[in-house]
Order: C-alpha cells, then sequence, then structure tokens
C-alpha cells in the first residue's frame, strides 16, 4: 500500500483559494518559522518566495535603464568608429546589414519543418554571400579602380565581376530547384520570396548606404543623425502635446508629434549642416580607406559646401540690408530633413506592421532594452537609399577622374592604342616641365625594344 503524498499544491489552486480546506502541516510551519512582517502580508503568512512579482512601473524602469544604458555604448561606440576612420563605419554597417538580414529570416522561418529540409538556411546565407559579393565588387571597382584595374590579380576579376556574380546567383538557383522537396513546395518558394524581399530591403539598400560613406562621411552621418534627431523629437512632442493618432498600424504615434518633430528636424539639420561643412574629413570623398579624424583628408570641395551671399533688403523692417552667406548644401539638408521627418518614418511603420503579420514583439534581441538590429535600423535604410539617390540626382559633380581613365583605355583600346596614350602623357608632362626629357627617351626606348 503506497503512502499518501503530502504537500502537493496544485496549479490552479493559488495562494489566496484555499477557502474550504485545511492547511498543510508544512504552510503552517512556514509560516511559524518565518518572521511575519506587520500589516495583511504578514497576518496572510506570505513567505519571501510567494512574493508578487514585479509591477508594471517596475518592469518598465528596469527597462528604461537597460535601454538607456545601451543607448549611450552605441552612440560611445559609434563616434569613436567614425572618427577612427571611414573602414570601421563600413565594418559597422557590414555587421548591421549581416544580422538584420539574420533577424528577418528568422522570423518568417518555421523550426519544424526547416529541420526536414537539408541546406535550407544554408542557401539563404549563400544567397546572402552571392548578393554581398556582387554589390561590394561594385562599389569596390567603382571607387577604386585606379588601383583594381592596374593590378594583375584582381583585373579579370574586375573586368568580369558581372558575369561572376550572376553565375553565382545562378548555381544557387538551380540548387533551389534541385532540392524542391514534394509535401515542402509551398514552404519551400515561401522562404525563396522571403529571402528575395530580404536582401532587396536590406541588403541592396545597406549597399547604398556604403556609398554613402565613400562620397564623404557627411552623407553618412547626416542622414542617420536626423532619423535618430527626429524620432526623439517625435517621441518628446507627442508625450508633450500629443492628441490625434497618426497611424492604427503605431498607435502610439500622433499626428502633433509627427508635425512639431518635423518643424525641429529641419531646425536641427540646418544648424548641423553649418557644423560639419567647416571639416574636411566630413567632406571630402574617400580617397584613403586608412585615413581618421587625425590625418584628414584633402580635396577639392564639392560647391555645394561653398557659401554664397545672399542680401535681405526689406526698407520697411530694416534700415540697412542685411547679408547673410548660406552654403546651398543648407538648402539641400532642408529636403533631408523633411524626408526623414515625413518619409522615412514609414519604414518604421513597414516593420511594425511585419511583426503584427508574424506576432513578434522585435526583430530579435541583439541589443538589450531596444530589441533586434533591425528594429532600430528599420528607417535608416530608405534614408540611406534616399541620401545617395538625391546626392547622386542633385549635388554630386561628374569629372573625369584617374579610375575612369584608366577603364576607358583598358576597355577601349588595344595595346597600340595604351602605348600610344601613355607616350602622349609622357611627351605633355615633359613639355610641362613636371618629368625630365630622359624618362621620355628611357620610354621610347623601352617601347622600341617589345
Amino acid at each position: 500500500m503506497t503512502k499518501p503524498r503530502r504537500n502537493v499544491q496544485f496549479q490552479h489552486r493559488g495562494s489566496n483559494g484555499q477557502h474550504g480546506r485545511r492547511p498543510s502541516l508544512s504552510e503552517n510551519s512556514e509560516a511559524i518559522s518565518e518572521p511575519s512582517s506587520p500589516g495583511p502580508k504578514g497576518m496572510n503568512g506570505r513567505t519571501e518566495k510567494d512574493e508578487p512579482p514585479l509591477s508594471e512601473y517596475e518592469k518598465k524602469k528596469q527597462t528604461f535603464i537597460t535601454r538607456t544604458i545601451w543607448t549611450f555604448v552605441m552612440i560611445t561606440g559609434f563616434f569613436i568608429a567614425m572618427f577612427s576612420g571611414h573602414i570601421y563605419v563600413i565594418a559597422i554597417v557590414t555587421a548591421v546589414q549581416i544580422i538584420s538580414f539574420k533577424e528577418v529570416i528568422a522570423i518568417a522561418n518555421v523550426p519544424s519543418r526547416a529541420k526536414n529540409l537539408r541546406f535550407t538556411r544554408s542557401l539563404n546565407w549563400y544567397l546572402l554571400g552571392s548578393m554581398m559579393y556582387f554589390l561590394y565588387g561594385e562599389s569596390v571597382i567603382y571607387y577604386f579602380k585606379h588601383i583594381v584595374l592596374v593590378d594583375r590579380v584582381l583585373l579579370p576579376f574586375a573586368t568580369h565581376h558581372r558575369f561572376i556574380s550572376f553565375m553565382l546567383y545562378i548555381i544557387g538557383f538551380v540548387f533551389f530547384v534541385a532540392s524542391l522537396r514534394k509535401g515542402h513546395y509551398r514552404f519551400q518558394f515561401t522562404q525563396f520570396a522571403w529571402t528575395h524581399m530580404a536582401l532587396l530591403l536590406i541588403v541592396v539598400q545597406a549597399h547604398f548606404i556604403m556609398n554613402d560613406i565613400f562620397e564623404g562621411m557627411i552623407w553618412f552621418f547626416l542622414p542617420a543623425s536626423l532619423v535618430i534627431t527626429n524620432d526623439i523629437f517625435a517621441y518628446v512632442c507627442g508625450i508633450t502635446f500629443g492628441r490625434t493618432q497618426l497611424i492604427k498600424i503605431s498607435p502610439k504615434k500622433t499626428v502633433e508629434g509627427f508635425v512639431g518633430a518635423w518643424i525641429l528636424t529641419l531646425i536641427f539639420g540646418f544648424g548641423m549642416t553649418n557644423v560639419l561643412m567647416r571639416y574636411k574629413y566630413f567632406i571630402c570623398p574617400v580617397n584613403d580607406l586608412g585615413a581618421n579624424v587625425f590625418t584628414g583628408l584633402s580635396c577639392d570641395p564639392n560647391p555645394v559646401f561653398i557659401p554664397k551671399p545672399y542680401n535681405i533688403d526689406i526698407p520697411a523692417l530694416m534700415s540697412h540690408p542685411l547679408t547673410l552667406h548660406i552654403a546651398p548644401i543648407q538648402f539641400h539638408i532642408l529636403l533631408f530633413a523633411s524626408f526623414a521627418s515625413l518619409i522615412a518614418p514609414f519604414g518604421g511603420f513597414f516593420a511594425s506592421g511585419l511583426k503584427r503579420t508574424f506576432k513578434v514583439k522585435d526583430f530579435g534581441e541583439s541589443i538589450p532594452g531596444h530589441g533586434g538590429i533591425t528594429d532600430r535600423m528599420d528607417c535608416q535604410f530608405l534614408m540611406g537609399f534616399f541620401a545617395y539617390m538625391y546626392f547622386q540626382s542633385f549635388i554630386a559633380v561628374y569629372k573625369a577622374s584617374v579610375g575612369g581613365v584608366i577603364e576607358s583605355a583598358i576597355q577601349g583600346l588595344d595595346t597600340e592604342g595604351q602605348i600610344e596614350v601613355v607616350k602622349g602623357l609622357a611627351k605633355y608632362l615633359v613639355n610641362q616641365g613636371q618629368i625630365e626629357e630622359k624618362t621620355l627617351h628611357c620610354l621610347n626606348g623601352l617601347v622600341a625594344r617589345r
């Protein structure tokens, strides 16, 4: 005969649901052994183990502290990287790109079914690598062609880069088709389409952010700071005088906060541009990846950074005309600030809708107190894409570059034509007094002996 089990408590019976039954011996002994505190808690005989969970206020307090600490950690790390050199910022963007891709892919993955399919995740990572090879290669060839096109090893990869990238994708495509299994078609095609959406919305847009860095640090830092400050201004204005809901998919956003943040972001952008355009480290395109804030960069500034005089003469209000010196970039930045305030937030709304679709609160837990990397970068990807397109359309100055001339000579001339170009340039430099005449004779002798 088995002995009756004692001290067994069922989960559906809480500490308050003890009416109609006698307390067990262990409960009485615990109530006697533990010193009771005055008040209702002591009268009920609750122990430290029966302490209620943290209140909502305490939870929010802890989250706020964690969020604040990690915010300062991220800001500090970002500024250290930015002042250390462009290569470190590129490394951060690359890490953000990879982690964001991982988070977006993960929320649509079904582990129980993915485990039954070999190479599902491997194919996702292969397509990511292929896309990054293509996009990074395009940037390196475009901005450093004067180095890549004269290197014996790199030249074949540069001249056939797009074909190599295409074949890498085709290999992944064939591998996907060959891995299709009956009964899993819907899941596999859903994963394939979802992977391509992640590549388009994250990897491709991050590629243009990379190009912003190559064009000059200001084209990366300023758009990013506009999005961050607009988010802060929207929060402050929203809790101060926000009343009208802006959009249902993000119920905490208000019209008042949206408009107030726009006005404040315009002011911030105008003032911040006035500071950054004074430093060549920010406004010069990258010609040395080893440069940092101490070594600096050297270039002829883009005309958009050169202040121009504007005369203000209102006889009814002013006794003397007023002359203001304003750089064109400060007018351009008003459009940047407007996009950051009025359009970029819809990247966040899109991300909110995506999370609601898959019933998740955050994309991940990469940043304590903030959620995933994607939760912080949802607006930045769209803003960086806009910054590059706007720069190329309205601000960039197109002129011949060393890399462009070398590329034209390699791709458009045969060997004899290339030699004639070299001899012509050498003769020109001799006539200009830049090189000695014996250098030209030496060059002609070398050509004659070939």
